[in-house]
């Protein structure tokens, strides 16, 4: 790999990472926006204009609280737990192509990580380890009420994710690979996967809500029965990574179904606008966030719907 490839490739990861942060820490603030809209509130409007500081001042708060580690925990594993499921939220957006491609004295840069011919198995497999940072967090406190909430966690979470396999074999069958890249493109302009996938597509939809315990799959974070769930005993930071975890989680869930069935980057006419190819890439990124948006405000649509969010129970 050149010098230039590499820096293009660490700049690139850079800024994937800030941007699944600061997507996850405003993704706070929509959904507390929407659910006030949605049953005649105000929501955040303290913090800034529009409460539009208010994640900042949650995440100041965050790392002001007191780190405690309970006495009967183990505390390898209290630590372990946390961060696993960080750590696997990140890792699912290393195969998301996030663009088309750029081309920078002369050279073509893609615009993604790493561009494996199993990224589909791939998600899978890291969204299958992130399990394991839920059950050793709830294993790891010592509490009846955690182990409960990592018990319902994990279970739901591995039921869904042989439904949501199941949702995509017959798309993996029609476009002949599990490159996320390769279907993108295999979906120019308006010839997305979802006219010809819908019941996959509403399968992978509900199995994504299960996956990022929205509601009404909020049944791991019960507060009526389990109190906090399988993050009782976690506070500061510690209780900060699963959070964050979670809207990581629901911001590539929604750029994945953005890539499988909505054409990724790709938009009607954008390539019939006399623009260049830099020019298209970019608009093209900038159409792929505006789905992934619609995405995530869709999925917070549905907590504001529900004044109790605990509907299942």
């Amino acid at each position: 790999m050149e010098t230039a490839d590499l820096v293009f490739k660490i700049v690139f990861v850079i800024a994937v990472f800030a941007v699944s942060l600061l997507i996850a820490m405003y993704s706070t603030y929509a959904e507390r926006k929407v659910a006030a809209f949605f049953q005649d509130r105000i929501g955040p409007n303290r913090a800034g204009p529009f409460g539009l500081l208010q994640p900042l001042a949650d995440g100041v708060k965050m790392f002001m609280k007191e780190e405690i580690i309970p006495s009967h925990a183990d505390k390898a594993l209290f630590i372990l737990g946390p961060s696993i499921a960080m750590l696997t939220a990140c890792m699912t957006g290393v195969v998301i192509p996030w663009g088309n491609s750029l081309i920078i004295n002369g050279n073509e840069y893609m615009m993604q990580i790493t561009d494996v011919n199993i990224g589909i198995l791939y998600v899978f497999g890291v969204v299958s380890i992130g399990v394991y940072g839920i059950m050793i967090g709830g294993w790891a406190s010592n509490n009846k009420f955690s182990m409960l909430g990592a018990l319902r966690a994990s279970s739901q979470m591995i039921s869904y994710e042989l439904a949501m396999g199941m949702s995509i074999i017959a798309l993996v069958m029609m476009t002949g690979t599990l490159s996320i890249r390769e279907i993108v493109l295999g979906q120019p302009g308006a010839h997305w996967n979802v006219f010809v996938q819908p019941l996959g597509f509403l399968l992978f939809l509900v199995c994504a809500f299960a996956e990022t315990n929205r509601t009404p799959f909020d049944l791991p974070e019960c507060e009526t029965e389990l109190v906090g769930g399988y993050h009782t005993e976690y506070s500061s930071m510690k209780l900060g990574f699963y959070l964050f975890a979670e809207y990581i989680n629901m911001f590539i869930s929604s750029a994945i179904i953005v890539c499988l069935y909505f054409g990724g980057f790709n938009f009607p006419f954008i390539n019939s606008l006399g623009l260049s190819h830099n020019m298209v890439s970019l608009l093209g990124t900038f159409i792929f966030f505006g789905k992934i948006f619609f995405f995530i405000f869709f999925l917070c649509g549905f907590a504001g719907l529900s004044p109790d969010s605990d509907t299942i129970s």
